[in-house]
Order: C-alpha cells, then sequence, then structure tokens
C-alpha cells in the first residue's frame, strides 16, 4: 500500500468569465446588437471550451489554481486554508473529480467521499430517511452497506424524531448534520468536506471533529476546508496556504495558521498596519508629539503578525527616540481589553531594568512576553508612555491594537469557554486520586 494517498502535480485550472458589452445608445444600434445576437451567443459557446494559446492572459480569462502541487499522506488530516476566492473550492472539486484540471494531474489511491455542498444530492420531497438511502448511493453506498450503517447514522445526525418529514422542512442545520451522517459513515479512504462546521451547533460541531478524528486513526485521509481556525488547529496536521490560486505556504498547521494571519491587513485611523509593523510617528493620539515613539513591532512566536494565540511568545519591538540626555528612561506600556479595561501594565521601573539613551539618538526596546497568559477572544489595545522619573515626554493612548483568537489547548476538542477563563493556564490538569 502506498504511504502517499493524495499526489497533486503543477495542477492548474482557467475558467472564462463574462465581461459586460457596450450599451448601444442609438435606435440602429440596438437593433443591429438584436441580429448579430445569436451568431454572438454562437461564438461565446465556443469560447467556453476553446482557449487560443494567444488568449492565456486575456482579460475574460482567470486561474482559479496555478501551479499546485502537494501530498497528502496515509491517515493525515490536512487542511485547506485561505481567503474567499483563493482557490479552495475549486481544489476540492478537482480533487473529488467533479471538474476536470486545464493542466497538470492528480493522484488518488482510495475511495473518495466528498462533502462540498450542504445537503448536496437531498430531495427535498423526500423524508430524511429516504434520502439517506439516496444519498448514500449516490456517494458509492450499497444498500446492504446503508441497511448496516443506518442506525449510526440515524444516531450521528441527531435527526431522529425528523426521519420520516420531508427534507423540505428541515432547516439548513439539520440537513448538513444528515449530510455529514451519511459522508461520515462510508468509510473511504479519503474523505474531502468543504466548510461543513460553518453550519451546526457547537454540539454537532464537537461530533463532526471527533468522528473525523476516528476517520484517521483508522488510517484514512482528510481534506479540510474551513474558515475556522480553532477547528484547523485542533484537527489537522499539517496545512496548505492558498492565495490567488497559488500555494503561498505549506507546513505544519500553526505555522500555516499565522501565514495566514499574516497576509491581512488592517486600517486604523487611515493608517495602514501591514504583519504586524505600525508606524506611530504621526500617531493621531500622541499627546505631547515629540516624534517619542517612531514605530512598534509585534511578534507571535518570533514572527511578524497581527493576531496572537493564548500562551504564544508575545513580543513587542519600539523604536524609541529621546527628547533629551537622560541616564534613566523610563518606557512602559498597558494592554487593555476592547472596553478599556487594563489586563498588564509595566514599566522598566517594575523590572529593574535600567535605559540609558543620549538626545536624537534612536533606539529599540524588546518587550517580551512568554506564554501570553490572556485567553478571552476579542481586540485588545495598546498605551505607551516615554519619558523619565519627573517628565512625560510623550504619550500614546491606543497605539494600535492587536486580536487574540483562542484554540483547542488540551487538543480534546473541547475549546474552553472564553467567558470562564480571561486568563490561561495551559498546564492545568485533572487527576482521579487513588486511595
Amino acid at each position: 500500500m502506498k504511504d502517499v494517498v493524495v499526489k497533486v502535480e503543477n495542477l492548474s485550472k482557467r475558467y472564462r468569465i463574462g465581461l459586460k458589452e457596450d450599451t448601444k445608445d442609438t435606435l440602429f444600434g440596438a437593433l443591429g446588437s438584436v441580429l448579430k445576437s445569436p451568431f454572438r451567443n454562437l461564438k461565446r459557446l465556443q469560447k467556453l471550451t476553446h482557449f487560443n494559446n494567444g488568449q492565456q492572459n486575456s482579460d475574460d480569462i482567470i486561474w482559479a489554481l496555478k501551479d499546485v502541487s502537494f501530498e497528502v499522506k496515509r491517515g493525515e488530516i490536512i487542511g485547506i486554508i485561505g481567503k474567499n476566492g483563493a482557490g479552495k473550492s475549486t481544489l476540492l472539486k478537482i480533487l473529488a473529480q467533479i471538474t476536470h484540471p486545464t493542466s497538470g494531474r492528480v493522484e488518488l489511491n482510495g475511495r473518495i467521499a466528498s462533502l462540498l455542498e450542504v445537503g448536496t444530492g437531498f430531495h427535498p420531497e423526500l423524508t430524511g430517511r429516504e434520502n439517506i438511502y439516496l444519498n448514500g448511493t449516490i456517494l458509492g453506498m450499497t444498500k446492504k452497506e446503508i441497511d448496516r450503517k443506518l442506525d449510526q447514522i440515524i444516531d450521528f445526525s441527531g435527526v431522529e424524531i425528523f426521519l420520516d418529514t420531508p427534507v423540505k422542512r428541515y432547516s439548513s442545520g439539520m440537513r448538513v448534520r444528515l449530510a455529514f451522517a451519511v459522508a461520515a459513515h462510508l468509510e473511504p479512504e479519503i474523505l474531502i468536506i468543504d466548510e461543513v462546521l460553518a453550519v451546526g451547533d457547537a454540539e454537532f460541531q464537537k461530533k463532526c471533529l471527533g468522528k473525523m478524528k476516528d476517520v484517521a486513526q483508522q488510517g484514512r485521509t482528510v481534506v479540510f476546508v474551513s474558515h475556522n481556525m480553532a477547528a484547523m488547529q485542533t484537527l489537522c496536521n499539517n496545512g496548505v496556504l492558498l492565495n490567488d490560486g497559488e500555494i503561498k505556504f505549506s507546513g505544519n498547521i500553526e505555522d500555516t495558521i499565522i501565514a495566514y494571519k499574516e497576509n491581512s491587513q488592517i486600517i486604523f485611523n487611515d493608517i495602514e498596519i501591514s504583519k504586524g509593523i505600525f508606524d506611530l510617528k504621526n500617531h493621531p493620539n500622541k499627546q505631547l508629539k515629540n516624534l517619542g515613539v517612531l514605530k512598534a513591532l509585534t511578534y507571535c512566536d518570533n514572527k511578524l503578525a497581527n493576531t496572537f494565540y493564548p500562551g504564544c511568545s508575545f513580543k513587542f519591538e519600539v523604536e524609541i527616540r529621546n527628547k533629551e540626555d537622560d541616564n534613566n528612561t523610563l518606557f512602559g506600556f498597558i494592554i487593555k481589553t476592547n472596553d478599556n479595561e487594563p489586563i498588564i501594565g509595566i514599566n522598566n521601573r517594575h523590572t529593574g531594568d535600567i535605559f540609558t539613551i543620549k538626545k536624537g539618538e534612536i533606539k529599540t526596546l524588546s518587550i517580551n512576553l512568554p506564554d501570553f497568559p490572556v485567553y478571552r477572544n476579542g481586540i485588545y489595545w495598546v498605551d505607551f508612555c516615554l519619558g523619565n522619573r519627573n517628565t512625560n515626554y510623550e504619550i500614546i493612548e491606543n497605539a494600535f491594537s492587536f486580536e487574540i483568537e483562542c484554540f483547542d489547548i488540551y487538543k480534546t476538542a473541547n475549546i474552553l469557554d472564553p467567558k470562564l477563563n480571561l486568563i490561561l493556564n495551559k498546564h492545568a490538569t485533572l487527576k482521579l486520586l487513588e486511595k
């Protein structure tokens, strides 16, 4: 048996899109357009499937995927990450053999089950029970196989009391429960899932995560697309970051998520913040405006980032310029919640560090917060203060913001409730003592 069950080599997919036509503003022009429309429509139909080499970069051609290559091993759960329009769904449709690539090849070693659209293959007039047989047959299950697993499918879906009700009366959450339950019990070697966790309550999402873990532990492979980074980190071993149809990063899931976050940009007070770099020279909230604090950089596990995770190595680097010669420069910062509630406030007097900076000299201060303890999801703000024991040279309130995003600390598919956990203790344990 081959260890690699999904092999993608130089995969590319192009589509032709429609372009807006010029509107005829005269009666003669409109009549001419009507007469020409049958020939124009025939030409359009031909263009949908015929691409000339000279049209590779035409305005009406887009590349949904371009030279994508990666491998997935048996028993691995790989997460495909990227913004909307990055090419994730196109990639899964090619893997599921719904559409064909323009170039490149895909090698699949094993039986495939895919869940790309909620309730695909369901007939609204049929009952849930009838749709289990219909959908299972579409996915490749035999009637005997469905009969044998029917009770498990029904129990997993949690819609037993509505099983003999037409599916058209189901909510979207009920449909995805039933659809996932059928696909998950197909026992494929390769399971392809696109955003199934976007619908459904927390309890069902937990069941889905557990089922996908079970699938992987049985030696099967899962290709998973989701915008839920907590689920990605809980479930996946490795990840692939897609952007504009190309692979921008591939590696372990934690590094892939960080790379995804680093690609995002935020605009605050007309100041562009990209990859954790904050230009503060002309910040609108400067109170004394002495150009003392020039720039700030933020790092998560030694990588520039705007989004941080509980327990990460959180670091600031702040570039400052002193107003006067000072043998005892005082620099402090406050981290506070979006409701302006301080949670961390430290200066170098507390830590016992002595800074000597000459007038006009530019220095960079490093502030390290290993095992960052804040767990609660949300936006947090940072204030800066520069001066000495007697005078404040510069104060910046709300110098910049960053985001905390929680994940499954214990990797048990049970995310801590942020409402009950402002502070993280990732080393906490619960044990039953033997007498």
